[in-house]
């Protein structure tokens, strides 16, 4: 029997030390890491009588009397209710604030085309709209010129946006790729404020087609117009046939007068013309927006449902409506421009169209989904 009990304690002292607290169970210390501010100079004797050692002090500041260190919740009790700490906080962590990718680009294959080395470089993008923000952290360096067409001292200058509107059109297109804010469909492309529209978001056909016409006399390859009217004119028909003529690829929003079942004719102008893309909204489940405008003249689909972009002095927002479903398309644009840079505006405006994932009916879906990848591989 004690020849047992002899065995039986060296196997218990040998399974202990292979496996330590396996024997015998042991209290957690719950050391965390801490900083401690203390009212005046860092006083390591009142750290020592709280049984701090040297080892456990992992920094000590200069600028500030205070010490970065280790302590067991039973020490981080006691100096938190001494006279002589200032302040004890738990070390928090932190991150950086990356950029952010919105839904729409990776949807329309812009993150995959990025990934083979195409991001839109070179190709001018005119944005028609209420302005750019041009100090904006995420657009600074690809707003490269703009116009407006106002004389008035509010909304003759193009890149103050009083709206919002065009900063947040202008994002989605090229928003920098700089490890803040968000990331442009085609995020090296050339932007240009063309200011048509005031600072409340409103404009006329006249400053519509002033917007077009100096698109065309300073080499613009894209024009976006997030805007529109319900009105027909032959005038605004006629400046979108000639820019569609000097090789412009024009794209427009085809308007929020939708219906929900997604019946009936209800796109803008300058959208409906010929010469133009009329781009229709969808969402993350590649469904129409409701108030996504229908009809024949609807050509290719977009995000358009949540999608956050730049707004002005450092902003950044989610949007709804056809506005923003767009400027995916002409984002798009410009990578299969930048990549197949031989195409006119025509051939490029037909491959979007023959590369489009179907998604339905073409009075509301148009040729489908624009897809940047199967662009610029067919």
């Amino acid at each position: 029997m004690k020849r047992f009990l002899s065995v039986f304690f060296t196997l218990v002292l040998l399974f202990s030390l292979a496996f330590p607290g396996a024997g015998l169970a042991q209290s957690p210390l719950n050391v965390k890491e801490y900083l401690v501010q203390f009212n005046g100079p860092v006083d390591k004797g009142l750290l020592k009588a709280f049984g701090v050692k040297d080892q456990d002090i992992i920094y000590q500041y200069n600028l500030l009397p205070v010490v970065h260190l280790e302590l067991s919740d039973k020490q981080a009790k006691g100096l938190s209710n001494n006279p002589h700490i200032k302040y004890l906080e738990e070390n928090a962590s932190a991150e950086a604030f990356g950029q952010s990718v919105p839904w729409g680009v990776p949807h329309v294959q812009g993150t995959s085309v990025h990934s083979s080395g195409v991001n839109g470089n070179g190709v001018k993008v005119a944005i028609l709209d209420t302005g750019i923000d041009r100090s904006h952290e995420d657009l600074s360096v690809n707003v490269k010129g703009g116009f407006s067409v106002f004389d008035d001292a509010a909304n003759s200058d193009p890149y103050y946006d009083g709206s919002g509107h065009g900063t947040h059109v202008a994002g989605t297109v090229a928003a920098v790729n700089n490890d803040l804010g968000v990331l442009g469909v085609a995020y090296n492309a050339d932007l240009y404020a063309v200011k048509v529209l005031n600072n409340d978001g409103s404009g006329s056909y006249a400053g519509i087609a002033r917007g077009i016409e100096w698109s065309v006399q300073n080499g613009m390859d894209i024009v976006n117009m997030s805007l529109g009217g319900s009105t027909s004119s032959q005038i605004l028909e006629e400046w979108s046939d000639l820019a569609y003529a000097e090789g412009v690829l024009l794209i427009a929003a085809a308007g929020n007068s939708g219906t929900r079942p997604g019946r009936g004719d209800n796109v803008g102008y300058p959208a409906k013309y010929d010469s133009v893309v009329a781009v229709a909204a969808i969402d993350q489940n590649n469904q129409r927006a409701t108030f996504s405008s229908t009809g024949p003249a609807v050509e290719i689909s977009a995000p358009g449902v949540s999608i956050l972009s730049t707004t002005p002095n450092n902003g950044y927002a989610s949007y709804n409506g056809t506005s923003m479903a767009s400027p995916h398309v002409a984002g798009v644009a410009a990578l299969v421009l930048e990549n197949k840079s031989h195409l006119t505006n025509v051939e490029v405006r037909e491959l979007l169209q023959t590369t489009a994932q179907n998604l339905g009916t073409a009075t509301q879906y148009g040729y489908g989904l624009v897809q940047a990848m199967d662009a610029i591989n067919q």
